[in-house]
């Protein structure tokens, strides 16, 4: 029987043991017997003893004999443990040794650990299985029994940590302590993990021998954790040793944990450190910034207590400014510093009171209240200043308003009375029309209303002159100095207005009667010069008629404007009679100046020259209406010759179109009397043809001679063409019909009688009469022939007879439908039934039968396109007959 280890370990942070150690923690009976368990654990277990016991400066080469006098196990706890043991027995004898490897198991009974089945006998005669079961037993309890990973137990913290620390690496699966590290690269990603510059990871190759060992010799030159397995051993096992793998991983666990708890405490301390730094450097802040502070208001309050008052606007303007930046630029960066250094300040006793450090005390008058009440000082300076400013301000602008209104007003009553003197002394009304006199004095009434207006102005510039004066004003002397003379002026303007009015009213009187005389001669001569005006337009006016009774208007019309003519030229005599008047009157009074009448733009020039120009139209006139009654005579002719012929050619046309339809329509006679009947209309319409171009020559003078109109007929040249072109193109296409229907006939086998049949159910069935059954005709003729017509059906008769989907049917489609239905025709299946006869009942045909039974063209055209015969039992060569009779038929494709 195999000894069994049990362990019950009480665990301190009060979670239940481990299911591993209490269930699973067995030896597994056949792995005890496998050497290579035997080799992995005692490698792996002297490699763990002597990590430990170098430190005490000794070491174990073999695991069960080097334990057996208890010596070294009692050092090895005592290292781990960091406690002292029992004084051991230095004796040799066999009980001095079991007494010091009991002493070893009472300390490991004593933390916790319940051996059973474990005595100092077996260690002491050298038992391997029951030494490594004992070693295992102080590693779980030293090395893994405290790693707690999120409250799990030993085993799965151990496996936890491990899964975290690979979890970034996607071609890493730790899952066990056993298969999931014989790759090597769950060990390379631990080291990578937390010591990159170690290891390059990326560039690993799928070597799991190479990945192992470089694991295992980086951990032992670079972390000081001994080789304890070897690549070799873990490949050659299906699964590695569980416990070996453990004790391995949890050193790497062990070394970087304590690297970790030194990075922490490291950072504690320059945590800690940051913090004091931190606040120190912000009490440093505080105490420059509040001396800043307070230094500027000291400054400032003076400047903002100095009331020493300006002169004039434009200084306290700049004051104002200077107080304007003060409050934008210079102000608002010291409120903020201001608020920055309260901020500054509860920050710091806030950091101060978290890391329970002692209060800030600012220097002697740094205090934040100190500097609240020097800035509530500097605002209250502030206002002060502000106030007297704006009064001083609004003191200053009363003045410069006042100053800026005298000089306004000053300024608008010179800019008028510039030039008025001048035009006041002016002579121009002695050389002025009464018009220009009438003009001048309505100017001089309105100058003197404005006048009247401006002595409100002149008394407002003499108050506010006065006010400035009273004032103080600084510049007082120019303002009275221009009061002045803006007064003595318009005195000067008075005294000229007056002699200005009673010289325009003598000269209005004497050219009054000049006027009257101008006026009427105005009346007169707008109308007179109107029409002539008009006279010469319509004279001039281009015309455009299209008969002989428009032009015979245009002639009575003129000749009623000529008999008006004499009285025109009375009126003529009369207006040039009121000029010489004026002139006369002119000369007798010595009126000087320009006698051009105001009234009117008309000389007596002007008159002259437009009369003679209308007596020169007059007969220019006639002749055009002359001429323009002798074209439309000619144009007249022209749509009566025109007229004639259409009336015959339009009817003509109409006729041989009807004699046409009842030609094709008719049922008497047989199809070759249709024909030849249709031959003799065909060679009349042929022969008619030169009255067709005799008509065209016609149509074409017309257009030349630009005539647009004909009342003597209905047919424009456009209609007769039309008929002329439907006539040849339906007597064609009936002839072309007939022919159809004689070749139908024979090839079909039809009789006459039959044809008479099919033409009398299309004509009856061709409501429209035009040649044409449209769907509903041609499913009502196909049920009155005896036809049971289903919608799939008669859809299927309508590709047949309307491939192109017209919606009709034409005479021939319907011929053509009732040949197939009524004839007796070939099929594709005669056709294949001949072939196989030739064929000697065999499924193809060759090519020496083809030419040996058929005519050598008609044999060449079937090889020619016969497909090669692909069935059963063919011989080479053969050809496929049934293929090229079903495509001769259109029921397939070659």
């Amino acid at each position: 029987m195999m000894n069994q280890i049990e362990l019950s370990v009480p665990y301190d942070n009060g979670y239940e043991p481990d299911e591993y150690m209490m269930q699973e923690d067995e030896w597994d009976r056949d792995l005890l017997l496998d050497p290579a368990w035997e080799k992995q654990q005692r490698k792996t277990f002297t490699a763990w003893c002597n990590s430990h016991l170098r430190k005490a400066g000794t070491q174990i080469e073999n695991i069960e004999e080097d334990f057996r006098n208890g010596l070294k196990l009692m050092l090895l706890l005592e290292v781990i443990s960091g406690e002292r043991l029992p004084k051991p027995d230095r004796g040799k004898m066999r009980f001095h040794k079991i007494a010091n490897v009991n002493k070893a198991l009472d300390f490991i009974t004593s933390k916790g650990v319940k051996l059973v089945s474990i005595g100092a006998e077996e260690i002491v005669d050298g038992n391997v299985k029951m030494t490594l079961g004992m070693i295992w037993t102080i590693i779980l309890r030293f090395a893994i029994q405290d790693i707690s990973v999120e409250e799990t137990s030993a085993k799965e913290g151990l496996l936890l940590w491990c899964q975290r620390k690979t979890a970034p690496y996607r071609n890493v699966n730790v899952q066990n302590f056993h298969v999931s590290w014989k790759d090597g690269l769950a060990f390379c990603a631990l080291i990578h993990r937390h010591r990159p510059e170690l290891i390059d990871f990326q560039n690993l190759k799928d070597d799991p021998l190479g990945n192992l060992n470089l694991a295992f010799d980086i951990a032992e030159k670079h972390l000081d954790i001994p080789k304890m397995l070897d690549a070799e051993d873990i490949l050659s096992t299906p699964k590695p040793d569980e416990r070996a793998i453990m004790t391995y991983v949890s050193c790497f666990y062990h070394a970087f944990a304590g690297a970790e708890q030194a990075e922490t405490a490291a950072n504690r301390i320059c945590k800690v450190l940051g913090v004091n730094q931190e606040n120190e450097k912000l009490m440093e802040d505080y105490e420059r910034l509040a001396s800043e502070l307070l230094e500027w208001i000291r400054r400032t309050i003076p400047w903002l207590e100095n009331r020493a008052a300006e002169k004039t606007m434009v200084e306290m303007q700049r004051k104002l400014e200077d107080f304007r930046d003060y409050r934008r630029m210079h102000k608002p960066p010291k409120v903020q510093e201001k608020c920055q250094l309260e901020i500054s300040f509860n920050t710091l006793q806030t950091k101060l009171r978290i890391s329970n450090r002692p209060a800030f005390m600012p220097s002697e008058g740094k205090m934040v209240s100190d500097i609240a009440s020097a800035w509530q000082g500097l605002e209250q300076a502030e206002k002060g200043y502000e106030e007297w400013l704006l009064t001083e301000i609004r003191r200053l602008e009363r003045l410069d308003h006042l100053a800026e209104k005298f000089r306004q007003k000053a300024t608008n009553h010179e800019t008028w009375a510039t030039g008025k003197e001048e035009m006041l002394s002016r002579k121009d009304y002695e050389s002025a029309s009464l018009m220009e006199v009438r003009a001048l004095l309505r100017k001089h009434e309105a100058f003197e209303s404005d006048l009247s207006a401006h002595q409100d102005r002149v008394e407002q510039i003499a108050a506010i002159a006065q006010e400035l004066n009273e004032l103080d004003y600084h510049d007082v002397a120019s303002v009275n100095q221009r009061c002045q003379s803006i007064c003595d002026l318009w005195d000067q303007l008075g005294t000229l207005t007056q002699k200005r009015r009673e010289a325009l009213e003598r000269t209005e009187k004497l050219l009054e009667t000049v006027e009257q005389l101008f006026l009427e001669y105005a009346k007169r001569s707008a109308p007179f010069n109107n029409w002539m005006e008009g006279a010469m337009e319509d004279l001039q006016d281009m015309f455009i008629v299209h008969t002989i009774e428009e032009v015979q208007t245009l002639i009575a019309a003129h000749e009623q404007f000529k008999a008006t003519l004499p009285e025109a030229d009375a009126e003529r005599q009369a207006i040039l009679g009121i000029q010489q008047e004026v002139l006369k009157i002119s000369q007798n009074y010595g009126i000087r100046g320009d006698l051009t009448n105001p009234y009117s733009t008309i000389t007596t020039e002007e008159i002259a020259i437009k009369w003679d120009k209308v007596k020169r139209l007059v007969p220019q006139r006639d002749s055009a209406l002359q001429e323009e009654l002798a074209r439309q005579h000619a144009n007249e002719r022209l749509r009566r010759q025109f007229a004639a012929q259409a009336n015959l050619i339009g009817p003509w046309i109409q006729t041989r179109m009807e004699e046409i339809g009842r030609c094709s329509m008719e049922m008497g006679g047989t199809l070759e009397d249709q024909m030849t009947q249709l031959k003799q209309y065909e060679h009349v319409i042929v022969s008619y043809k030169p009255n067709i171009d005799r008509l065209e020559g016609d149509h074409q003078l017309i257009q030349e001679s630009l005539i647009f109109d004909n009342k003597h007929t209905n047919y424009t040249m456009e209609h007769i063409r039309v008929g002329w072109e439907l006539l040849l193109t339906t007597i064609a296409r009936t002839i072309n019909e007939i022919e159809t229907q004689i070749l139908t006939r024979d090839a079909k086998g039809i009789s006459q009688e039959q044809m008479h049949e099919f033409r009398s159910s299309f004509n009856h069935f061709d409501r429209k009469k035009n040649g044409a059954m449209d769907s509903d005709d041609f499913r009502a003729c196909l049920i009155s022939m005896g036809y049971d017509l289903g919608e799939v059906e008669f859809a299927r008769i309508m590709m047949l007879v309307d491939p192109n989907a017209s919606g009709v049917v034409s005479f021939q489609s319907f011929i053509d439908f009732m040949t197939r239905e009524t004839a007796d025709t070939d099929t594709a299946e005669q056709v294949i039934a001949s072939f196989r006869i030739l064929a000697a009942d065999k499924p193809y045909i060759l090519a020496d039968e083809l030419r040996r039974e058929l005519p050598p063209d008609q044999a060449e055209y079937c090889i020619s396109r016969m497909p090669p015969y692909s069935g059963p039992g063919a011989l080479p060569g053969a050809l496929d007959y049934t293929a090229f009779s079903t495509a001769l038929y259109g029921e397939s494709d070659l």
